[in-house]
């Protein structure tokens, strides 16, 4: 993401979100990373320049400015990050002023108007640039919200926490947090310096974590992403629960409490196997989508459910939230534990996951899977040795010029080599 992008990104969201309201409020959150100032900078220039009125947030997680586009009565929210990736990448992630993601046909109107040359020059139709406003409290407004989803007599006393926050945007209010609540917190991954968010701490590596988390004898380890909308978790014996096993246990609780609504949760094609096996166990209809939260939430809209997520952590409680969120996934995690009254580790046994093998290879290109003669054949032949006791599923990252390869099967050394063998196709045909 280049400064002119920003620029042409903030003209095209005040232009696509203009109303009879007058100037469009935008508000505008940042992660910890080095370029973050500068696109903010970059950002508020268009804005302004288009006749929109830019509130700064400053660093603040992604749910966080989600919630304070929908609290504000903006037209918008922009979030600068990348998210899990490293520092030397970022982004811009986009919120209607209900605090929910764009639709794909919104995304859609915006890249046409900022890859075009119609708001190039908005000084012939724009009769008043817009105004920077500091949104003050933003952080303590957001931490009050997430408070406000629990019980009233929630409390972590007498709870131990390991919390790996990536350097990144909850480094300022997941500690803080927690510590209201009554926990004993040991922090880490809280001293972001612009290059080290998500570097060898976070939701992508929590090797740290598990040290930390046996060392000090936690009851639970949480890591968040650099932006905050994703949760990794650690049981007290230093093993990692994926995201599906967050949320099974999540969902179990709430249908024990009577909260489940429709008796139906959603995931992505991406899930474990055993995630589904586990939830017809329960008497609990699994539906699927696309892989990114914003499809699962769309599918949640569609068959009425009020929980869903993806295996990676992204975790979506529409009775309480319009988008993931890293930090209120940890508290709805801990709140089953309590519940239930019993370790994590015995939660977690709700599930037993397929072995399961994710390769990714870097390309140079992202042709249709399907257009590779070499790559559908190699597809087929793993499928069918496989049959009915596993999967294989193939896709390109959506922010990244990556392949990744997933393959389910029986065993660590069948799944292994199946993986491989598509991978090494793959790297063969488009890889770098």
């Amino acid at each position: 993401m280049t400064a002119e992008m920003a620029v042409r990104v903030g003209r095209a969201v005040t232009t696509v979100f203009k109303d009879h309201r007058g100037k469009p409020k935008i508000i505008i959150g940042r992660d910890t990373r080095l370029s973050g100032p500068m696109l903010e900078s970059a950002m508020v220039a268009g804005i302004c320049s288009a006749g929109g009125d830019a509130y700064l947030t400053g660093v603040l997680p992604t749910p966080g400015v989600a919630f304070t586009t929908s609290a504000a009565k903006a037209q918008a929210g922009v979030v600068i990050s990348a998210s899990h990736n490293p520092f030397y990448d970022n982004g811009i992630k986009l919120f209607k002023g209900n605090g929910y993601k764009l639709s794909d046909e919104k995304e859609t109107e915006i890249e046409r108007l900022v890859l075009g040359d119609t708001i190039a020059d908005p000084s012939q139709t724009v009769p008043e640039t817009g105004t920077v406003i500091h949104q003050t409290g933003a952080s303590e407004k957001y931490i009050g919200f997430l408070k406000s989803t629990l019980p009233a007599d929630f409390s972590l006393k007498d709870l131990k926490i390991v919390l790996d926050c990536a350097n990144g945007a909850t480094s300022r209010t997941a500690p803080r947090l927690f510590s209201d609540l009554g926990a004993e917190v040991e922090a880490i991954g809280v001293v972001p310096d612009g290059k080290n968010i998500n570097h060898h701490c976070g939701s992508e590596h929590p090797e740290s974590l598990i040290q930390m988390v046996l060392k000090t004898r936690a009851d639970i380890g949480l890591a968040m992403d650099g932006d905050g909308d994703r949760l990794i978790a650690v049981d007290e014996k230093g093993q990692i629960l994926s995201g599906d096993q967050i949320l099974l246990i999540c969902t179990h609780l709430m249908k024990h409490q009577g909260r489940l609504k429709n008796q139906c949760v959603v995931s992505t094609v991406m899930s474990n196997l055993g995630l589904g096996v586990a939830l017809k166990k329960m008497g609990i209809r699994h539906e699927k989508s696309k892989v990114g939260d914003r499809y699962v939430m769309e599918k949640m809209n569609a068959c009425g459910a009020v929980i869903g997520g993806e295996n990676s952590g992204h975790m979506i409680f529409s009775d309480c939230h319009t988008t993931g969120d890293g930090s209120l996934t940890a508290l709805k995690l801990i709140e089953a534990l309590q519940a239930e009254n019993k370790p994590i580790s015995e939660l977690s046994s709700m599930m037993s996951p397929y072995p399961q093998v994710l390769i990714n290879v870097n390309v140079h290109s992202k042709p249709d899977i399907e257009s590779i003669p070499e790559v559908v054949d190699a597809i087929k032949s793993a499928e069918s040795e496989l049959g009915d006791r596993g999967r294989v599923l193939v896709r390109y990252s959506g922010t990244q010029p990556i392949c990744r390869i997933m393959v389910e099967g029986p065993s660590e050394s069948d799944t292994q080599r199946y993986c491989k063998q598509i991978s090494d196709v793959i790297n063969n045909m488009i890889g770098i």
